[in-house]
């Protein structure tokens, strides 16, 4: 594939992901701090399996950055990043492992994003009590990773290789 054909693509997964994440921000909270379903990771997902790991980290590290200024805080911005960088991590590894399907590559996403989260507060706050919130974080990444991961999954057998 041509660099610009790459690059154009890559910038359309990177405002998917951003509207994605607009749009979560707009949905009714369930009530539980810290529990989001993580609709941006479907975009994240797909660039993981579909150009790799580099081209899946730009995405994830610009979105959480513009997203984190237009519609956050630099606070909120190291939670995100924190989330954004051990759950790529997490998937990447898994991806290139090849055992895992979509969904557990996405479910272990959604668990290791919000442990990264948990981790940023425990340095940021200094305490380890944090680490009792991680069960329910835990739960929630896996709800969320099954349903990004089947979003994932579908987009990935329907939509062609470019």
């Amino acid at each position: 594939m041509k660099k610009t054909k790459r690059l154009v693509l890559l910038a359309m997964l990177t405002a998917v992901a951003m509207i994605l994440s607009y749009v979560e921000s707009l949905l009714p909270s369930v009530g539980i701090p810290g529990v989001k379903m993580g609709l941006a990771n479907i975009a994240v997902i797909f660039a993981l399996f579909r150009f790799g790991w580099k081209e899946a980290a730009a995405l994830s590290l610009v979105r959480v950055v513009l997203v984190s200024l237009l519609f956050g805080s630099v606070g909120a911005m190291l939670y995100s990043l924190a989330g954004a960088v051990l759950s790529l991590a997490v998937m990447a590894l898994l991806r290139r492992i090849d055992r895992f399907s979509t969904v557990g590559i996405s479910v272990a996403g959604g668990v290791a994003h919000n442990a990264g989260q948990i981790l940023m507060a425990m340095l940021i706050l200094q305490t380890k009590q944090l680490l009792g919130y991680l069960p329910v974080l835990a739960v929630s990444g896996i709800a969320g990773g099954v349903l990004t991961g089947l979003a994932a999954a579908l987009l990935i057998r329907r939509i062609p290789e470019f």
